[in-house]
């Protein structure tokens, strides 16, 4: 069997976006070298890109260049194995898609359950942030909105108060089932993501019933510094929320 050819006849009918290895190919072990080497060869003559070592792409090229693959392609070996989700795409991407920020970054950030060292990847540095809660096809997005209103002052090209509005629109389109799984989720959450979220729930009506399942998990006592005025989210003194005091 020719290897390059077969190779080539396989990544001809990946998509432009897809970021694959050597297993993707079903050739026999004791061929996974020459594999390798004719992947590195392809690289070298521009037919296809490498994004980090063992890992490759078809690049899309247009007029303005070439085309890098989405965020999910890049880090998706953290995001699920063997079929298992073990991780979830949050930060700056998560940011974006949620209206909170335009700005793109070459950051990518992953929700993971295990604590991980950053990794770079071509020009992309992969963090990780440690989430308590399980990660479910159901909950990435819920969870996604909470990581959100946990890094509300490092969200970039915005103000806390601007996102604060944004994640009130954001919480208010949730159906029950969502909301409810707001709540059970936050509870892995700090003390100011319980008490933000509590008064973002407040502020678009929440009923009492939901508002108390997070009130009780507070201590009562504790006050929140968080740069969002009373304008923006009038229930804030209702969890202790108080602007920092400027010297």
């Amino acid at each position: 069997m020719n290897i390059t050819k077969e190779i080539r006849r396989r990544i001809a009918g990946f998509s432009e976006d897809y970021v694959f290895t050597a297993s993707d190919f079903e050739i026999d072990t004791q061929n996974q070298s020459a594999v390798v080497k004719a992947l590195n060869r392809m690289v070298k003559s521009g037919e296809i890109s490498k994004l980090a070592k063992g890992r490759f792409y078809k690049p899309r090229k247009t007029q303005f260049g070439e085309l890098k693959p989405s965020a999910y392609q890049i880090a998706k070996d953290y995001i699920e194995r063997d079929g298992k989700l073990i991780g979830y795409i949050t930060g700056y991407s998560a940011y974006n898609a949620l209206g909170l920020t335009t700005q793109i970054s070459s950051y990518i950030q992953i929700g993971t359950n295990k604590s991980r060292r950053s990794v770079k990847r071509e020009k992309y540095t992969i963090s990780f942030i440690l989430q308590q809660n399980p990660i479910t096809k159901k909950n990435i997005e819920i969870l996604r909105i909470l990581d959100a209103i946990r890094f509300i002052r490092e969200i970039p090209a915005t103000t806390p108060n601007d996102a604060c509005l944004r994640l009130k629109e954001i919480v208010r389109d949730l159906n029950d089932e969502q909301r409810e799984m707001l709540v059970k989720c936050v509870a892995k959450y700090t003390n100011y993501v319980r008490a933000l979220c509590g008064a973002i729930l407040e502020d678009i009506g929440c009923n009492d019933s939901i508002l108390e399942s997070i009130r009780k998990t507070l201590n009562g006592v504790t006050e929140y510094k968080l740069p969002i005025s009373e304008s923006v989210l009038p229930t804030k003194q209702n969890w202790k929320i108080y602007e920092p005091t400027r010297k």
